[in-house]
């Protein structure tokens, strides 16, 4: 739909889309190579999917228009300015690191924005007393077991998709080859196309 509302106009789209997504997309992109691969394509408009608020993000730290679909990350989408304000009140000197897909108002109340190589490399880089990662729940354990140093505050959204796989699933899938997703060639094609443009534009 919106391909044929804006005729010509490039498709980004987020990595982890669908395959089906990928086919109508011209190239991939993460959280942290999302402007750089707005700004490849040297045009004066993307489309942006599907996450509204990493194109918001996008779209302010970059001169291209940005076409953006309504999707939002259903962790991320729930966090809100006046949490952070809360938890800065009750931890002076605490450091909040936000995810590009959170709500712009919760950017603009943290102290600094990241994709998740961001925020893991803000932590290891700048060690803060405390801080406060702005995303799912359990990064914050991975985080804090490279840096010790470090107290963390954790909010706990979880991803209710993500917390679907686990190792033993893993494991059966590997070991008994199960679970098997088939796509037909065209679409297999069409998806590869856009992702290997995005590994070629690099970080």
């Amino acid at each position: 739909m919106l391909k044929q509302k804006y005729p010509g106009v490039p498709v980004v789209s987020y990595v982890n889309t669908s395959a089906d997504v990928k086919a109508e997309t011209d190239v991939c992109c993460t959280s942290a190579n999302a402007v750089k691969v707005v700004e490849s394509l040297n045009v004066e408009k993307v489309i942006f999917l599907p996450d509204q608020y990493l194109a918001d993000y996008v779209s302010k730290n970059t001169k291209v228009k940005i076409i953006s679909w309504k999707g939002t990350c259903i962790v991320h989408e729930q966090f809100s300015s006046k949490e952070i304000q809360d938890i800065k009140k009750q931890n002076p000197g605490i450091k909040v690191i936000a995810h590009p897909e959170c709500p712009p108002d919760v950017i603009k109340a943290s102290d600094f924005t990241g994709s998740t190589s961001g925020m893991i490399n803000y932590v290891k880089d700048n060690q803060p007393k405390k801080v406060m990662l702005v995303t799912e729940c359990s990064m914050s354990d991975n985080v804090e077991a490279d840096n010790p140093n470090v107290s963390f505050i954790k909010p706990c959204n979880l991803c209710p998709y993500m917390k679907k796989i686990d190792l033993k699933k893993i494991l059966d899938c590997l070991e008994n080859e199960t679970n098997e997703i088939i796509l037909d060639d065209k679409t297999i094609e069409a998806a590869r196309k856009s992702v290997i443009r995005m590994t070629e534009i690099g970080r």
